[in-house]
């Protein structure tokens, strides 16, 4: 089988020595393993690696080492694995280019899955980071967000957009709307093309970025919006439109 090549950044020994022995079970090669971004650069940029998994503790304040991995390797996917959620880190990162933010308590299973997605074009991030994103952008307008026409999107358009923040497949999205699977279609494919992205994942994300509310068949443009309910637990593609 062939495998996909890996760069571990970890400080932290023993951490890195299970990342070690999980990869070495699994279809990424862990071609090389650093203490630090600095140390990793040159095998970065000879062996132009295919993922590159950075270990951050909570201490560590460094982002930007992003930028530094795409300068050595350009195609190569970049994806944090952090101690906890830290919202100014994570808009850091995101605006870097991130290709995925991680915890490192999640389970071997979800890690593996997260790295396949991002190897796939997606981004991936936890369902408790969305949620702290979504609640601090809602406090920095004291509670008054509303539903705004961006991007020339209309109405039904917003709903629709609001369904997919909230990880609704087409199904779902034309039940909830009362209009045909069809009709989702067409919509979306209008969404995707007005807010310049390339799938609904994306156009997810690009929703969560605007602050938006999830919708539900009784939300109307300008109402209150709805509580949240969380993305699942890490943002994916359902292979759809």
């Amino acid at each position: 089988m062939l495998k996909t090549s890996l760069v571990v950044i970890e400080k932290n020994g023993l951490f890195r020595e299970g990342l070690r022995h999980l990869f070495a079970a699994s279809s990424f090669d862990t071609v090389n393993e650093s203490n630090s971004v600095t140390e990793a650069i040159p095998f970065i940029a000879a062996l132009q690696p295919a993922l590159v998994l950075v270990g951050l503790s909570d201490s560590d304040e460094e982002t930007n080492c992003v930028s530094r991995i795409r300068a050595a390797a350009l195609r190569t996917r970049i994806v944090f694995l952090t101690e906890s959620i830290r919202i100014n880190r994570f808009t850091d990162a995101l605006a870097e280019g991130v290709d995925g933010y991680l915890l490192k308590n999640m389970s071997a299973q979800a890690l593996h899955q997260s790295l396949q997605l991002v190897l796939l074009g997606e981004k991936v991030f936890p369902t408790d980071l969305a949620h702290l994103l979504t609640n601090d952008r809602m406090a920095s307008r004291n509670g008054t967000a509303q539903w705004r026409h961006v991007n020339g999107l209309s109405g039904r358009e917003m709903q629709i957009l609001g369904c997919l923040r909230n990880g609704a497949p087409n199904k779902q999205i034309a039940r909830d709307l009362q209009i045909a699977d069809g009709t989702v279609k067409v919509h979306l494919k209008s969404i995707l093309k007005k807010i310049g992205v390339q799938n609904r994942t994306q156009a997810a994300l690009w929703a969560l970025g605007q602050g938006m509310a999830t919708a539900s068949p009784s939300h109307r443009v300008g109402s209150t919006p709805l509580p949240y309910r969380p993305l699942p637990a890490f943002a994916q593609s359902s292979g759809e439109l």
